[in-house]
């Protein structure tokens, strides 16, 4: 499985970005697919997550200002980051959960997205 992140970049404090994660290969189907994020000198951390089904969780320092969603039909999950701070500064890395044609469950990361909010 493959994933390719996109959306990321330098950007205002106040200001938004979109990122996007979409996932290819053998995929029977996707069960979980989240967002996460390292700071320099931090471990890494959850962001938000969503399910098929649509349920998500977010980290309580981005609730209110992200919004995580998904496409199924496309394998992809989105990360709407509104009211930027430069707290978000980090690598944004996209792991999806699911299982591979043949049922065979598998997890996998994405390269990581540098999000850099600074005036």
């Amino acid at each position: 499985v493959q994933l390719v992140e996109s959306g990321g970049g330098l950007v205002q404090p106040g200001g938004s970005l979109r990122l996007s994660c979409a996932a290819s290969g053998s995929i029977f189907s996707i069960n979980f697919m989240g967002w996460y994020r390292q700071a320099p000198g931090k471990q890494r951390e959850l962001v938000a997550t969503i399910t098929s089904g649509g349920s998500t969780i977010y980290a309580d320092s981005v609730k209110g200002r992200f919004t995580i969603s998904g496409d199924n039909a496309k394998n992809t999950a989105y990360l709407q980051m509104n009211s930027l701070k430069p707290e978000d500064t980090a690598v944004y890395y996209c792991n999806v959960h699911g299982t591979l044609l043949g049922y065979i469950p598998f997890g996998s990361w994405g390269q990581g997205t540098q999000v850099t909010v600074s005036s």
